[in-house]
C-alpha cells in the first residue's frame, strides 16, 4: 500500500533544503549582492552617523533563510560595521526555530570580531512578534530591517509588510529578499500549480505580489534583480536519493516521488523540464532560482 502524501516536517524540511543549498547558487547569490549592493544601501542608514549614541538597531528575520542560521545576518552586520565603524549595534533576531536560534547563538559564540554588537533574541513568529509589540503599546523603532526568504510563510503579507515598515526608524531601510518574477518557481506556480500538491500551507508568492503591496502603501523601494541556478539533474534519476530530497523540497511533500501517483509525478517532472523553468547546461538541468532584492526606505 502507497503511503498517504503528507507535507514535510520541521526537521525533514532543513534535510530537503539543505540539499537545494548544497546544489544550487542561493547563497552565493546573496554574497554578491552583499558585496555589490550593501555597503552603499548601509551607507545609507543617516541615522547610524547622526544620532548622539552612535547606535544602529538592525531587526533581522530569517524564517528559515538557511541552514547555517545566522550566516547572513553576521554577514550584514560586519558591512555595517565597515561603513560605520565603532557604532555600537542593537540587533534583534525573530525566528520560531529553536534549532535555528540555538544555532545562531553558537556562531555568536564562535565570532570574537563582533564588537559593539549585543544580540536579544526573540523565539517568535512574524505574527506573535507583532502582537507581542503591540501589546506593549511601544513600538521600538529600527535602522534596518531584513526579510530574507520568509514571506513565503507569514499568514498576512500585506499586513506583514506594513508592520515592520512603520518600525522603521528615519533614514532606516528594510531589505525584502524573495523569488523573481523570472525564475523557474514562478512559471512552475503559475501555468502548473495543478501539478503541485495540496500539503504544503506556504504561499506562492514572487516579486511581482510583494512590489504591488508596496505600491499600495506608497512605499518608496528599489528593485535589483539578481541570477540564481539550481542543479536539479538528479531529481529525473530513478531511485536517486538526492533526486527524491530536490522534489520534496519543490513540492513541500515527504517522500513526494514515493507517495505520489505516477501521473502526478510525470507532469511535474515535464513542467520541470520546459524552457520557463529550466536550462541545459553541459548535460545538466539546471533550474531558474532567481533572486530579487527590494530595498525599502522607511
Amino acid at each position: 500500500m502507497i503511503p498517504s502524501m503528507r507535507s514535510l516536517t520541521a526537521e525533514e524540511y532543513v534535510e530537503a533544503f539543505k540539499s537545494f543549498l548544497d546544489h544550487s547558487t542561493e547563497h552565493q547569490c546573496m554574497d554578491e549582492f552583499n558585496k555589490e549592493q550593501m555597503p552603499n544601501i548601509m551607507a545609507g542608514l543617516c541615522h547610524c552617523r547622526s544620532h548622539k549614541a552612535e547606535h544602529a538597531s538592525l531587526l533581522l528575520g530569517d524564517f528559515l533563510a538557511g541552514v547555517v542560521a545566522g550566516e547572513q545576518d553576521l554577514k550584514m552586520i560586519r558591512i555595517l560595521q565597515a561603513v560605520h565603524p565603532g557604532v555600537f549595534i542593537d540587533n534583534e533576531i525573530v525566528e520560531p526555530n529553536p534549532q535555528h536560534v540555538a544555532a545562531y547563538k553558537e556562531l555568536v559564540n564562535q565570532a570574537p570580531d563582533l564588537q559593539n554588537v549585543s544580540f536579544i533574541w526573540h523565539q517568535l513568529t512574524s505574527l506573535e512578534y507583532e502582537q507581542q509589540v503591540k501589546e506593549k503599546g511601544t513600538r521600538k523603532k529600527f535602522d534596518f530591517i531584513h526579510m530574507i526568504q520568509m514571506l513565503y510563510r507569514v499568514e498576512d503579507i500585506p499586513n506583514t509588510i506594513k508592520f515592520f515598515h512603520s518600525c522603521l526608524d528615519h533614514h532606516g531601510k528594510l531589505l525584502i529578499i524573495i523569488l523573481s518574477d523570472s525564475s523557474g518557481w514562478a512559471s512552475l506556480w503559475k501555468k502548473h500549480r495543478d501539478c503541485l500538491p495540496a500539503t504544503d500551507s506556504g504561499h506562492y508568492i514572487t516579486c511581482g505580489g510583494i512590489t504591488e503591496v508596496l505600491r499600495r502603501l506608497g512605499a518608496q523601494h528599489r528593485v535589483y534583480e539578481l541570477p540564481s541556478g539550481w542543479d536539479i539533474t538528479e531529481c529525473f534519476t530513478e531511485g536517486d536519493a538526492l533526486g527524491g530530497l530536490m522534489m520534496d523540497f519543490l513540492t513541500g511533500t515527504k517522500n513526494f516521488l514515493g507517495t505520489a501517483p505516477a501521473a502526478l509525478r510525470r507532469r511535474l517532472q515535464d513542467a520541470l523540464c520546459q524552457p520557463e523553468c529550466s536550462s541545459t547546461r553541459d548535460g545538466r538541468i539546471i533550474f531558474s532560482n532567481n533572486l530579487s532584492m527590494i530595498v525599502v526606505e522607511s
